[in-house]
């Protein structure tokens, strides 16, 4: 794979406040915990392992939120792809019951965080709405918000006349809202779960690279690029979209794809008045769904599927542009300030994995675009797990590495779906698309 494209170019490196410092790992250290990755959910561990008073340590190759939690569109969306009478038939009632009460209230936690530790983190908790392309997922949509209202939550059927009020478009035939979700300034968010875990006693390295990882004894020694280590009863490995080969086989379970992501130049006040006027956050029912918002600079943001190599120049965004233009008439040929991408974790059953191969080894590892919520709260519960050693904190099962057969060509596959995409613009050409 090239190289990762780079943090610099983003919306969000531009508008973040500064990150606090994380040097290398310099000489030799011990801890009760050593993470391993420094996005939402390494961080949240780390957060609230010290909280717990457990020592921990985190080692990141770059700086605390370089990879897809620094890069994503910031949208804190509860829940995850199923919807809850689906969770209990894939769990069963008390396990499914128990899980559907965890991923509901992710979205609250990022939030209670953001208050409780005064993050300086730009967000808004407006709702999210899911428009439905085509009558199918119109009944799909009626459905998903039918189940969740009757679980209290406050969420609503939107007919199109609403959906097009709300989102100032009239591409989709329908759509729900569900409040408890909202946005944040990603990057932001992820350095302010830096600086709270530090303050609250956790130590992060950045620039330090884990090279091995080997068990000796009833410890682990993680040793970095540098040549320094860390010596540590329990490890917990989030490297997520940007796993590598540190743990045989785990790459291979999952498909990493770029996601990628235009800003257009701020908005005049009369054109933002029609786009998302209430700055909800929204995304499509398409299987390579559209995701969109205005964030806190008043900039509008288009994000989808892209080349599922690294980028190589501007036309690897331009489908993303075209969008903007069809579905925002009012906002053709506006100025884009950024582009960027990052990259995603898919696991082949669209759920969360968590893997422990060998005593003290603890792995989190797919996100399915749910990651500002979901990790957090996954980091949490990791946390508890750890400190406690009652594997009922954890909210799913933990399961066996297993590849995903033919993992290549299932590279291959996304890789030809997503230039499809590319060349229809998703089917944006008219409103039942």
């Amino acid at each position: 794979m090239a190289e990762p494209f780079p943090l610099a170019p983003s919306l969000w490196h531009a508008t973040a406040p500064a990150a606090a410092p994380t040097p290398p790992l310099a000489a030799d250290a011990s801890a009760d915990v050593c993470v391993i990755g420094a996005g939402y959910a390494g961080l949240s561990t780390a957060l609230h392992l010290a909280e717990a008073g457990v020592s921990v340590i985190v080692l990141e190759t770059h700086e605390p939120g370089w990879g897809g939690s620094g890069r994503n569109g910031g949208q804190v969306i509860p829940g995850i792809k199923y919807d809850p009478s689906e969770i209990a038939a894939k769990f069963g009632p008390a396990a499914g019951e128990a899980l559907t009460r965890f991923v509901s209230t992710t979205a609250d936690l990022v939030f209670d965080l953001i208050a409780r530790h005064g993050m300086d983190v730009p967000h808004k908790r407006t709702g999210w709405i899911q428009g439905a392309h085509t009558p199918a997922m119109l009944e799909t949509v009626k459905r998903r918000a039918g189940e969740w209202q009757a679980r209290g939550v406050d969420a609503e059927y939107l007919d199109s006349d609403s959906v097009a009020r709300l989102l100032g478009t009239e591409r989709y035939l329908g759509g729900w809202i569900d409040r408890r979700a909202g946005g944040v300034q990603p990057l932001a968010y992820a350095r302010g779960l830096a600086k709270a875990a530090l303050k609250a006693g956790a130590t992060i390295h950045g620039g330090s690279p884990v090279v091995s990882l080997k068990r000796q004894g009833e410890t682990w020694i993680v040793r970095t690029a540098q040549g320094a280590s860390v010596t540590a009863p329990r490890v917990v490995v989030a490297t997520n979209g940007y796993t590598g080969d540190l743990i045989p086989k785990l790459r291979q379970t999952v498909i990493r794809p770029n996601t990628f992501i235009v800003a257009t130049e701020p908005l005049s006040d009369n054109i933002a008045g029609t786009i998302l006027p209430e700055d909800q956050v929204t995304s499509d029912t398409r299987q390579l769904l559209l995701y969109f918002r205005k964030d806190h600079t008043n900039r509008l943001l288009m994000g989808g599927r892209g080349p599922f190599r690294e980028p190589k120049d501007a036309s690897d965004w331009a489908h993303l542009e075209r969008v903007i233009g069809k579905m925002y008439p009012q906002a053709k040929g506006i100025g884009f300030d950024f582009r960027w991408c990052g990259r995603v974790a898919l696991t082949r059953d669209f759920l969360p994995h968590l893997h422990e191969p060998e005593p003290g080894l603890l792995v989190d590892i797919g996100c399915m675009g749910r990651g500002v919520g979901l990790q957090s709260a996954m980091g949490k519960a990791m946390a508890e797990y750890l400190a406690s050693g009652d594997k009922s904190r954890l909210p799913f099962p933990v399961v066996p590495i297993k590849p995903l057969p033919l993992h290549a060509l299932n590279e291959l596959y996304v890789s030809a779906i997503i230039t499809w995409y590319r060349l229809t613009d998703g089917g944006m050409k008219d409103k039942a698309a």
